[in-house]
């Protein structure tokens, strides 16, 4: 689609170059071809794990490499706050039906979900980094300890991880202190999901006839909650992990953009402004095959711990 809205050289450098200079280097890129012979080579080359070059002739591969170590650490951070606030909130509102507890919980969820992820961490600097001074504003660790992070080796660009190798608690500190604001952010947003699926699935389950034999038999409210029907509940939320993971990458853009993150989705809005298609198709292209992946392999936990699934 990229191709077909116009040619990204003209995009790009289109007011800045003679005519000429622009069709020369439409026709080095390869632009000039029919638009199917161009798809069909680009697919090719994702097939052989080529994933396109920048406007500056660097591999978006190189680019994915550097910088998706970076967005996989806050997706990670971003799941844990989300499982930590959305599933245990979601069983105290399924247990504590139609309370005041239960609709306080509900518009809970209802907000984080709706809230833009860009005004929530806006909201979270104000509160914690401004007026608290309890949390570093931006960045994925102080420059003093990024900068003596990067002679760490073997280096992972995972700052938790190099910190770790570097030996230096002080840094470690540091940089989990730069994560809170940014796993907050994103992961309230998932958080909010989760906890509407646990409600609503909880709810049913403790409907259910075996639920039902289970309190019969004399067990306590709290034994037949959490160890009948909480397990069952929590499979529709592995079920959606998939397309979780997909929120939270497209959500790390806006979260990067806002804490100065410097991860993948920061460095795609970057060649978005610069128009940099070229760069920002590989990138996207990856982004989607990896939510292909997730999902998939999604599908084949559910049916390992869920057997109606296999039938």
């Amino acid at each position: 689609m990229l191709r077909v809205i116009g040619d990204p050289i003209t995009a790009a450098l289109g007011g800045r170059m003679s005519a000429d200079q622009i069709e020369a280097r439409k026709e080095a890129a390869g632009l000039n071809r029919p638009l199917l012979t161009q798809y069909w080579e680009y697919i090719s080359g994702l097939a052989r794990g080529d994933f396109g070059y920048t406007r500056e002739h660097q591999a978006v591969s190189e680019v994915i490499v550097t910088y998706g170590a970076a967005t996989a650490e806050l997706v990670f951070w971003s799941l844990l706050v989300a499982f930590a606030v959305g599933i245990p909130l979601g069983r105290f509102a399924a247990t504590h039906r139609d309370s005041a507890a239960d609709v306080g919980l509900r518009l809970f969820g209802i907000l984080a979900y709706a809230a833009p992820v860009f005004f929530v961490g806006l909201l979270l600097k104000l509160i914690f980094s401004v007026w608290l001074d309890w949390l570093p504003v931006s960045g994925r660790a102080s420059p003093l300890v990024e900068g003596q992070l990067q002679n760490v080796s073997p280096k992972t660009n995972v700052m938790v991880i190099d910190a770790i190798l570097y030996g230096d608690g002080e840094y470690l500190v540091d940089v989990l202190k730069h994560a809170v604001l940014p796993a907050l952010a994103l992961g309230l947003l998932t958080a909010g999901v989760f906890l509407r699926l646990v409600r609503i699935n909880l709810i049913q389950t403790l409907r259910s006839d075996y639920v039902d034999a289970a309190r019969a038999r004399g067990l306590s409210r709290r034994v037949v909650t959490g160890r009948h029907a909480f397990r069952n509940a929590l499979i529709p939320v592995v079920t959606v992990m998939g397309l979780q993971i997909a929120m939270l990458l497209g959500g790390a853009v806006l979260t990067e953009r806002t804490f100065e993150w410097k991860g993948l989705g920061n460095q795609l809005a970057i060649y978005l402004g610069q128009r940099d298609f070229f760069a920002v198709q590989g990138i996207v292209a990856f982004i989607a095959l990896l939510v292909a992946v997730m999902s998939f392999v999604v599908d084949v936990v559910v049916a390992m711990i869920d057997p109606r699934v296999r039938f």
